[in-house]
């Protein structure tokens, strides 16, 4: 019999994170555990209320999973089918548990989940590092404070974006990507994109509200950078949807159920022609790590959740010079500090 129990855990950032549509000190997740005989796997939930979750719905959900899950780590896809007919949506938790799933079923087997995966662990992605809305002038200072990094996320979707991109250009020669977070309309957005085109984005993401995919389409057929869709494309039928408006699409762990879901999204979205993100909230080394082992199958990552706290309770995967170094340990390859 598998068993299951969660707990919740506040990770606290090292600065405030500001994006278009908010400002978060903390944040607020909830660590599961799963065990089969002497096996312990470990997953993280990071819930958002932007898709409706939070700890208590998380508690809630791994309560109702209880009793539930089987005796067999293996048969994940069967575990997570009658997890959704339990009670639907609910991304997060339902990822945390299928972490764990696959935690165990690498411990079981003796191998990191890339291997386990058929991947190649040289052929991870530099993540991108991001700097949350501040000042133009301290925005600035961040940037020149990660130069460790050699990609830079930028949060706009302020009065100030345009002196923001040109107080951090004027510090670092890092590739840079700007992040909207559905802060503009498509009119600022092609207007902003274009007077942003001089300081050499490499392409711009949710510029947009997230049910508005007829003001992406107009974005993308008005500017010369690559628009990537976030909270436009939360799950795997929302790609065929959003194809023809974007040039790709970030998916999380987090936001679209777990490692199967974020599996099937990469391959419909290449069936698509879209190029591949894979992103985070911002959790722990935990749930990091579990979204690095998919990244050889990606164009670009943006997980940088774990750089961005002062607790990190696990360590796993970690960063060299920017470029994600997996574990060669079990598992998800993570262990408790």
């Amino acid at each position: 019999m598998l068993h299951i129990n969660a707990k919740p855990i506040d990770l606290k950032l090292t600065t405030p994170f500001r994006i278009a549509r908010g400002v978060q000190y903390t944040s607020h997740n909830v660590i599961v555990e799963v065990r089969y005989n002497e096996y312990t796997g470990y997953g993280e939930a990071a819930p958002s209320g932007y898709y409706g979750e939070s700890v208590e719905t998380v508690l809630a959900c791994v309560a109702m999973f209880a009793g539930n899950l089987g005796d067999d780590p293996f048969i994940i896809e069967d575990i997570m089918h009658n997890l959704d007919k339990i009670i639907r949506l609910h991304p997060s938790a339902k990822a945390a548990v299928e972490m764990a799933l696959y935690d165990i079923v690498g411990k079981v087997l003796n191998v990191p989940l890339y291997k386990l995966l058929g991947l190649n662990p040289a052929h991870t992605p530099h993540t991108s590092f991001t700097i949350g809305i501040d000042t133009p002038t301290e925005m600035a200072k961040k940037a020149l404070l990660a130069q460790d990094y050699p990609i830079l996320k930028i949060k706009v979707g302020t009065r100030h974006d345009l002196e923001i991109i040109q107080a951090i250009r004027d510090v670092t020669n890092a590739v840079l990507r700007v992040d909207a977070n559905a802060g503009w309309t498509p009119k600022e957005a092609i207007k902003n994109i274009q007077a942003m085109l001089p300081y050499n984005i490499e392409f711009v993401e949710q510029p947009t509200p997230a049910h508005d995919l007829a003001g992406l389409k107009l974005i993308r057929e008005n500017v010369p950078l690559p628009i990537i869709a976030d909270e436009s494309c939360a799950t795997v039928e929302d790609i065929p949807r959003i194809a023809e408006c974007v040039d790709g699409i970030n998916i999380k762990l987090t936001k679209c159920g777990g490692i199967s879901h974020a599996l099937k999204m990469i391959h419909v979205a290449r069936a698509h022609n879209l190029r591949i993100m894979l992103g985070c909230m911002i959790e722990s080394s935990l749930g990091i790590s579990a979204a690095a082992h998919l990244t050889p199958l990606v164009d670009y990552a943006d997980l940088d959740g774990n750089l961005l706290i002062e607790n990190d309770p696990f360590k796993g995967v970690t960063v060299d010079h920017g470029k994600l170094v997996l574990p060669d340990t079990l598992g998800l390859g993570v262990e408790r500090v």
